[in-house]
């Protein structure tokens, strides 16, 4: 059976009236006959059924040269055979019958060339230097041509649009250098190609297999290939991967006009040519956009083009730019947004420059299209447009604005899926966009609540010369709890505070203001940095149990933060410090040097029962200080040491003025895009003249009375200070009595003249004082309500020595010219 199978052609030579006249070695291998057995004897001798009309002169004079027949073996089998006959001639043309070929139906030269003529797929086979050789009916449809017309043709003279690419900017390989390359190289290789069939304005994709055809040396002697229309799945693929690209692409930052440049970039240039995104003014701003029908029929929509990319570059606007833009009343726009339903217009008429869906056969089903679309308006080509679809922008129910999707390059329609495509794009980036309204619009919340609750200005002092700089995290980041102050003490003295709130948002801002007015209040009552820390820890700890909740909920944020509170001397230049998780100051003398500062910083706020070191060191004058909050030294590239070396370093800049000095150590320390809030305190100390400063020590014996009174007046008077002499000697005569009477020697009193004139008694008890309101006949008791009458302000202050009890007059200030 074997030899049946693989039996060669068998030749027969017919003559005029039929009968065999010659018989192949063929013949007896396919069918067993001997050329004894046939010669002599009519052809249909050798049918089965009785022989078809014309046979066998019929067959090959037809347009089908080939005829199948049911033959007789000799061992009694059949054959099922294909016959060719073609005519024999003599030399005066005289019909001298037919030669007869037989071929087994089955047999690989036979149904391999119907199976290839018959395929769906284009098949085609050329010489290595790319000449047509055979062609099947399904590429002569792709190419236009038939195969006689193309048949010894080079490939890139028939079809010279394969010589290039559709999609450039793809980077796709012509078609024709795919060809070549397999005919140089002989390695197969497979591609998908795009490209406009000939008669069709839409694209096709096609997957193509090349390959090489070698002899039996192994020579190439031809290039095959075959391919198939894999449009439909092409483009819903690439449709697949904008989207799948949106869901990365958009909204990656909580800013309104960048998340609408995202959306106008993303179809740009895989799905359309040209995308605007028009929002209302209030998105903008990050506002609530207008309820309900956001205008009345008749009126013109005015809006701002947030955002237009094209495939050209003068079409392309410019990131952050908006420009007015106007809809007039019955425009397609206008239309959409009142009716929230989207728009599909189209150049020209389906089948008339344009297609339906994926080529030739592949059709859209009109049941696709939502009723109304699409609408055939050939206006848009005035404008270079071949399509155009129109979203409204909707997001939770409220009307943001309105995207066009418009074609210009491409001739194809927009198709039923493009639609869903557009709409798709569109509802994630609304989504995005409101996200991004309502981010800004609490972001400026947060920062208008965290601005009205930092210094609004420096208070002036004479001790040191300020200036600070607060920046929020960039866009995209919630407000912190970054703050900073100065706050005048008493005896010349100030405290100077920077703070972090862990967290952002609300939370952190309004955290942040409780703890800088509880610093302030703890100021006042003039606790040494260790002590008002630890106060400090212990309000921290009761924020966080208020936070706590009492049902199933979680808290509203999170609880904590870090302080460094420093209180400078400008008599005795002493700078006094504790940190709370803070990181310490900078010091830099006016040489340059850096001073180091030993503080050993505590534990952060909020974690309680830890305790609180002081550190304190003396500054020369001139001394500049730096606080700040970790926003500024952070960095994901660098570690905290190195971006210190840095701050080190721009703090060494050469400048005259400390606002200056800010905003270059800002721009040097800070990114573009920072994630973090940050503020800088930047301080210049100043000594108080010594001459400005008199004290003197007073025996414990109200007989030293009077000598404290005039040691202080005649001290005033030295200051030229006339005027408040006589204050200052009833306030001394006052303070001094008490503190000889109720307090503990040693005493000491002390004047110091600063922006006021400060009066200091010293002593060693630890008890304070107390401002009380005498009865008529009570002897005793008005000392305190007279100084608190007499001074713009008086207070006590414990010390590691026992207390000082102070009372400053306000001094006239001298008149700037």
């Amino acid at each position: 059976m074997a030899g049946k199978q693989d039996a060669p052609t068998a030749a027969v030579v017919v003559d005029p009236d039929g009968m065999v006249s010659g018989w192949s070695e063929g013949g007896r291998l396919l069918l067993g006959w001997t050329a004894q057995d046939t010669v002599g004897r009519p052809m249909t001798d050798l049918l089965v059924d009785p022989p078809p009309p014309g046979f066998p002169e019929g067959y090959g004079a037809g347009p089908d040269p080939t005829g199948f027949v049911l033959l007789r073996h000799r061992d009694g089998s059949t054959v099922d055979a294909v016959v060719t006959a073609q005519p024999l001639h003599g030399p005066d043309e005289r019909a001298l019958g037919h030669v007869v070929t037989i071929q087994r139906w089955g047999r690989r030269p036979v149904v391999a060339d119907r199976a290839f003529e018959q395929s769906p797929f284009a098949l085609g086979v050329y010489d290595p230097e790319l000449r047509f050789l055979w062609i099947n009916a399904s590429s002569g449809r792709v190419i236009a041509h038939s195969e006689e017309q193309v048949l010894g043709s080079k490939y890139r003279e028939v079809l010279p649009e394969f010589d290039r690419t559709l999609f450039p900017e793809r980077d796709d390989k012509p078609y024709t250098d795919a060809l070549a390359q397999v005919a140089r190289t002989g390695e197969p290789t497979r591609l998908i190609t795009v490209f406009r069939p000939r008669g069709s304005d839409y694209a096709n994709a096609w997957a193509t297999s090349i390959w090489p055809v070698r002899d039996a040396e192994g020579r190439v002697r031809a290039i095959a290939n075959w391919g198939f229309d894999m449009s439909a799945e092409y483009w819903a693929r690439q449709r697949l991967l904008i989207l799948n690209e949106a869901s990365g692409g958009i909204g990656r930052t909580l800013d309104v006009i960048g998340t609408a440049q995202e959306l106008a970039r993303t179809p740009v240039p895989g799905f359309v040519d040209l995308v605007s995104v028009d929002l209302f003014d209030e998105v903008l701003r990050g506002e609530e956009p207008p309820s309900g029908s956001p205008f009345a029929p008749g009126e013109t929509i005015r809006l701002s083009r947030a955002a237009q990319h094209s495939t050209k570059v003068d079409a392309i606007q410019d990131p952050g730019a908006t420009t007015p833009v106007t809809h007039a009343p019955g425009s397609v726009a206008a239309r959409c947004m009142a009716a929230g339903r989207s728009t599909v217009e189209l150049a020209v008429e389906p089948g008339q420059g344009g297609e339906w869906a994926f080529g030739p056969g592949l059709a859209a089903d009109p049941a696709h299209w939502p009723p109304g679309n699409p609408v055939i308006d050939a206006s848009i080509a005035a404008d270079g447009l071949t399509g155009r679809i129109t979203v409204p922008l909707r997001a939770r129910g409220v009307l943001l604005g309105v995207v066009a999707f418009s074609r210009v390059d491409r001739p194809e329609a927009f198709t039923a899926d493009d639609l869903i495509l557009a709409e798709e794009l569109t509802a994630k980036a609304a989504v995005a966009i409101d996200n991004a309204r309502r981010y800004s619009r609490e972001r400026t919340t947060a920062l208008t609540l965290q601005r009205t609750l930092l210094p609004q200005g420096l208070p002036k002092q004479e001790a040191v010369e300020v200036a600070s700089r607060y920046l929020p995290g960039g866009t995209g980041t919630e407000v912190g709890g970054d703050w900073f102050d100065v706050i005048p003490l008493s005896g010349a003295r100030v405290a100077l505070v920077v703070g972090d709130v862990v967290g952002h948002g609300l939370h952190a801002s309004a955290s942040m203001g409780r703890l800088r007015t509880a610093v302030r209040t703890l100021a006042d009552v003039d606790l040494p940095p260790d002590e008002l820390l630890t106060h400090l820890d212990d309000l921290v700890l009761h924020l966080a149990s208020d936070l706590r909740p009492t049902g199933h909920f979680q808290p509203t944020g999170e609880s904590g933060a870090t302080c460094l509170y420093t209180v400078y001397d400008p008599v005795s230049r002493h700078l006094t410090l504790a940190s709370a998780g803070h990181p310490p100051p900078l010091v830099i003398s006016q040489d340059g040097a850096r001073t180091s500062v030993p503080v050993h910083p505590g534990p952060p706020l909020g974690i309680g029962g830890l305790p609180f070191e002081t550190t304190e060191l003396e500054l020369p004058e001139g001394s500049l200080l730096a606080l700040y909050t970790d926003g500024l030294v952070e960095s994901r590239e660098r570690d905290v040491d190195e971006r210190t070396a840095e701050l080190q370093r721009a703090l060494n800049h050469s400048t005259t003025s400390l606002d200056a000095l800010c905003d270059t150590v800002m721009d040097a320390m800070l990114p573009q895009r920072r994630t973090d809030d940050a503020a800088l305190l930047l301080v210049r100390t100043h000594a108080l003249d010594p001459h400005h400063v008199a004290d003197w020590d007073v025996e414990p014996d109200t007989a030293q009375v009077p000598r404290a009174r005039k040691l202080a007046v005649d001290q005033v008077d030295a200051w030229g200070l006339e005027e408040a002499a006589f204050v200052t000697e009833l306030v001394v005569s006052e303070l001094v009595t008490n503190a000889i009477r109720y307090g503990e020697p040693p005493i000491r009193l002390r004047l110091i003249r600063d922006t006021s004139l400060i009066c200091e008694v010293s002593d060693a008890s630890n008890t304070a004082p107390h401002l009380r309101r005498a009865r008529a006949f009570d002897e005793g008791g008005r000392g305190l309500l007279l100084v608190a009458q007499l001074t713009q302000g008086w207070g006590t202050r414990h010390t590691a020595d026992g207390k000082t009890i102070w009372c400053a007059q306000t001094l006239p200030q001298p008149e700037r010219h």
